[in-house]
């Protein structure tokens, strides 16, 4: 329990895997969204989403060459649920993540091999 917990604690006490749980809140990203909503590079993302991964803050699917994350479900630790909860609560008017929903609703809108195009070859 007290491993799960500093696991946790560790992948919070960074900016972006906050901003990255937070962008998750309103459903299933795949990694480009991620890489866009976020503005970094795409290797740093993944980085980033490996470490929220293993402290089981979020889960990944992949479908075909593209990879899926989404916060953890019911089925995850009490120390998972009440850690997204918290930082969902905590996090809900920071400025920079009121400016990420509004970067998401239009990345939502555009098609994933658009978001993904400007990747391509980093």
């Amino acid at each position: 329990m007290m491993e799960d917990f500093i696991a946790v604690a560790k992948a919070l006490a960074d900016e972006n895997r906050a901003r990255a749980v937070m962008a998750l809140a309103d459903g299933e990203l795949c990694l480009c969204q991620l890489i866009e909503v976020l503005g970094i590079s795409p290797s740093t993302v993944s980085k980033h989403m490996s470490i929220l991964q293993q402290s089981g803050l979020v889960e990944r699917r992949k479908e075909g060459r593209w990879h899926y994350y989404r916060l953890a479900d019911r089925d995850a630790s009490p120390i998972v649920r009440e850690a997204i909860r918290w930082t969902l609560k905590s996090l809900e008017n920071e400025k920079v993540i009121v400016t990420d929903a509004e970067t998401l609703c239009s990345i939502r809108e555009k098609d994933r091999e658009e978001v993904a195009a400007c990747y391509n070859g980093r």
